[in-house]
Formats: C-alpha cells, sequence, structure tokens
C-alpha cells in the first residue's frame, strides 16, 4: 500500500504559521476604498480600527497598520533575517537606511537581506481616486544561519515581467499556473529556473532546495507538485477557494498541509478556482531566539541588537519622513544604494 504523502492538516492562523528554515508568513488582503488627494483612503477615520502589524481585520476591510494619514509600516528596523514580499494587487513604497528605495506590486516581489540590522519602511499608497484600492500581498520572513547573520544588508527586485511562470494544462484542458519566486521547478518535461536569489540568502545555496511559489488552479482542474529530495520541509497554505482535494483527501478552505518532500502530489480545485502558496526549504537546524523584529540565535546575541540600534539607529534614517511615499504619479522603479536605477522591462 502507498504511502500517503499527507503528513499534517491544520487551521491556518492569522500569523501563518511556517517552518524551518521560514519564521512566519503574513497574509496581508485589504479592500481600501479610493484615495483622496494624498494617497490616503477617502473615507474617515474615525473610530476606524487601524489594526496593529499582522491583526487580523477584526470585521473591517481594511487597516493603516501604523500609517497616520497612509496606510503601512513607517521605518522601522530588522537584523537577522530576510523579508521576501510577494504581491499580487496594490502598490507598496519601499526606503530604507541603506539609501535604496522604489515602488512596486502588482505581481513584483521585494527580496531584503536585513543581516547584521537595517531600517525600511513599507507603506501603501492608494493611487486611484475613482475606485477601490484593493491590496493583496504575503510578507515571508526567512531565517539565515548563524555563519550569515551579520553579512551585509541588500535590498533586490523581482519585476512580475520577469518573474518565471509555469503554465500547465490538465487532461481535461482546465489551466493551472506556478509563480516561481524562489526554487527551480523541475518536471520530467523540463527545468524552468527561478530568478537568482539574495547573494548571502539560505535560498542561494541550491543544496537547501528553499522554495517560494505561488500556485493557482482552475475550478475542477488537477496539478501535480513534482517530487522534490527527502528530508525538506514543505507547507502547502490553501487560502482562496471553496474546497481541494490533496490526492484522495479533502483539503478545507484556510488550511495548511505538510507534504513528503519526496513524493509527488496531486492537486484538484473543487467548486471553484484555487489558490495556494508552497514554502519549501532544508531546515536550518539551529536555535532561534527573537523579539519584536530582530531574529538571532541566542538571548545574548538579542540583547547586544538592542544595544547596538540604540547607539547606531543601523546607519540612521537618511529620508525626511519616515512614512516615505513617492509622488503617486509615478511608476514602478527601484533606486539603489549605489546610485543605480532599475524599471521594469
Amino acid at each position: 500500500m502507498n504511502k500517503s504523502p499527507i503528513k499534517h492538516i491544520a487551521a491556518l492562523e492569522p500569523l501563518w504559521q511556517t517552518p524551518d528554515p521560514f519564521l512566519f508568513c503574513a497574509y496581508h488582503l485589504d479592500f481600501y476604498p479610493s484615495a483622496n488627494a494624498i494617497g490616503g483612503p477617502d473615507a474617515s477615520l474615525a473610530g476606524h480600527i487601524s489594526g496593529q502589524d499582522f491583526d487580523p481585520p477584526n470585521g473591517d476591510p481594511w487597516r493603516m497598520y501604523h500609517g497616520q494619514h497612509i496606510p503601512g509600516f513607517p521605518g522601522h528596523p530588522h537584523r537577522g533575517f530576510e523579508t521576501v514580499t510577494v504581491t499580487e494587487k496594490g502598490t507598496i513604497d519601499h526606503a530604507d537606511s541603506m539609501g535604496a528605495s522604489g515602488r512596486y506590486g502588482n505581481g513584483d516581489t521585494q527580496w531584503m537581506t536585513a543581516g547584521r540590522g537595517v531600517q525600511h519602511s513599507e507603506m501603501f499608497p492608494l493611487l486611484d481616486q475613482n475606485n477601490d484600492n484593493p491590496l493583496e500581498l504575503f510578507q515571508i520572513w526567512l531565517n539565515l544561519p548563524a555563519s550569515n547573520k551579520m553579512c551585509e544588508p541588500y535590498f533586490g527586485m523581482f519585476w512580475a515581467e520577469q518573474t518565471p511562470v509555469v503554465k500547465i494544462t490538465d487532461s481535461h484542458g482546465r489551466q493551472a499556473e506556478i509563480t516561481i519566486i524562489a526554487g527551480d521547478y523541475c518536471s520530467p518535461e523540463a527545468t524552468t529556473k527561478a530568478l537568482p536569489p539574495a547573494p548571502d540568502s539560505w535560498a542561494a545555496n541550491t543544496e537547501n532546495h528553499v522554495a517560494i511559489w505561488k500556485i493557482s488552479v482552475a475550478d475542477s482542474g488537477s496539478l501535480t507538485l513534482p517530487a522534490a529530495v527527502p528530508g525538506l520541509n514543505r507547507r502547502l497554505y490553501f487560502y482562496q477557494g471553496s474546497s481541494c482535494r490533496v490526492q484522495d483527501q479533502e483539503f478545507p478552505l484556510k488550511h495548511y498541509v505538510d507534504l513528503d518532500s519526496a513524493a509527488a502530489v496531486t492537486l484538484t480545485a473543487v467548486d471553484a478556482d484555487a489558490k495556494f502558496l508552497l514554502l519549501q526549504g532544508r531546515p536550518i537546524n539551529e536555535p532561534v531566539a527573537s523579539h519584536g523584529p530582530f531574529v538571532m540565535n541566542t538571548p545574548e546575541q538579542l540583547q547586544q541588537t538592542f544595544v547596538e540600534y540604540q547607539a547606531t539607529q543601523f546607519g540612521g534614517w537618511p529620508w525626511q519622513s519616515h512614512e516615505l511615499v513617492h509622488p503617486l504619479a509615478a511608476a514602478r522603479f527601484a533606486r539603489y544604494a549605489d546610485g543605480r536605477e532599475e524599471r521594469p522591462g
């Protein structure tokens, strides 16, 4: 009798649980109204629950987070890990203490290595004054091993136009897509290479088999995920749809399933199109000591991090505002600390 590739199924919490080498995944889904003249919501904030960090919506269709007039996360520090911000809808304005900045969204991904320490801001300007401004994104925290926790900070962009997408048609003509953020997709027919990850990332070593894939399957369609190597943590999140099957087992919406990384597995969407996020990687298997925006290996290292941040501010903040928003008419761009400027296409 064949062994099931399903190891565990559980309900998703507001802050999605993740396996080593990941730390957590925050899924933001906000239905912002039309914009006012400065890029904030054209609605009263009186009595509105702003939300804090990764709180669930609590019945409100949108959150301000820590933004005063424009939603988002003003300048704040990180050390010892990476943020991979994968967008579906909406716009994010980035600025950091390295002097880099940018605007991205609608399928773009930002990969930032905090390393020895960086500050950054992530603001969500609303750009359409005539229509609603939905925002949908994942922010994934990927740990760094002890050997790289104090590496140089890094900021890079994967534009939607450059990000590999695998399109698959099942035997009934129904479509599926896999957007490859990290981790090569290796099927019997072909290999689709991911864009190069940040240089000091755990994902930079191909032997760690780190994968971040967005997956969509049309209603009643099926997709077989290829097997990887044994010994990886492989978790699949079902976040949009009605119901689905993993092999022959029902998989409820807003649940995750842990899979045997060495086994191929078939997903089938039931009653509606289905969307998934897959996170995979070889575990780092090191102790984790974390507090807020800092992730180290020991409490002593955490204490030293707080001392250093108070003394140095990780290089300070070179911008006029901790809630930096670029001109609302600006197109997507990335401006690096060395002065290089990059635009999609």
